[in-house]
């Protein structure tokens, strides 16, 4: 029996660990070839090792770091040399930065979360774009969270890039909406992940849902048959939500 994600080709940053390793495992298993871009090489060859192990999927391992925006653009002339298409891309890769008030911030710190959160994205979809189009139902998620709407006291430089995440999830909905590629965001929520713990390290991590329950609802919406766009998918009210004007 076929898979859902069979001969199907899927990009997903982050990938060494938490939600993204996960989503690639996830993807993997229903079929797909993963292209899974991280950091760390040890996570990455774990998840290689789990994905062969399953026998589902596949894996082509790229260590990068999204602060490097021409490693980006060569991503996308490497997957257009060797597949010439691209089916499903996951943004999920992201970095907290540091709880404190805005003013404590330093400006480092503050530059980093926008270029791999923010600058990062932009790229991902400036370089991935034409190869998207190459499929006959591409599907791109975008990692957001919850505090971009509620721009929760001290959590400033992760919050806003996460409202610029949105912003550009939105945006390029409306760009593509007369092509094959859905674009949405998700809101996983507090999940059990190396970035929750280091933003609440004093919370007992065995009450959070696993990073797998996340992947789980991350990959519904990159099967072919699902057709929803430029909308935020909450993972822990489990639907949809339509953006809004400010009233």
């Amino acid at each position: 029996m076929s898979k859902p994600l069979e001969g199907r080709l899927a990009v997903v940053t982050g990938a060494s660990r938490g939600i993204g390793y996960f989503t690639a495992l996830a993807l993997a298993s229903e079929g797909a070839h993963v292209i899974a871009c991280a950091r760390t090489v040890g996570g990455l060859e774990e998840l290689d090792d789990a994905i062969q192990a399953e026998g589902s999927g596949s894996a082509t391992l790229v260590p990068m770091d999204l602060a490097d925006m021409g490693a980006i653009d060569r991503l996308g002339g490497s997957i257009f040399t060797r597949w010439g298409k691209l089916d499903i891309m996951v943004a999920n890769a992201g970095v907290l930065g540091v709880v404190s008030p805005l003013a404590h911030v330093e400006a480092k710190v503050f530059e980093q979360v926008m270029a791999v959160n923010v600058t990062a994205t932009w790229r991902l979809i400036r370089s991935l774009e034409p190869l998207l189009k190459q499929s006959d139902a591409a599907r791109a998620v975008l990692l957001s969270s919850g505090v971009a709407h509620t721009c929760r006291p001290f959590w400033g430089p992760y919050a806003a890039s996460k409202a610029a995440v949105e912003a550009l999830a939105r945006t390029w909905a409306g760009e593509t909406a007369h092509t094959t590629i859905k674009v949405n965001s998700v809101d996983p929520g507090r999940t059990r992940t190396a970035m929750r713990a280091q933003a609440a390290p004093g919370e007992d991590p065995m009450t959070l849902p696993h990073p797998s329950e996340v992947a789980a609802k991350i990959v519904a919406l990159t099967r072919p048959d699902f057709t929803e766009s430029g909308k935020l998918y909450s993972v822990r009210e489990d639907r949809f939500k339509d953006y809004q004007l400010p009233q």
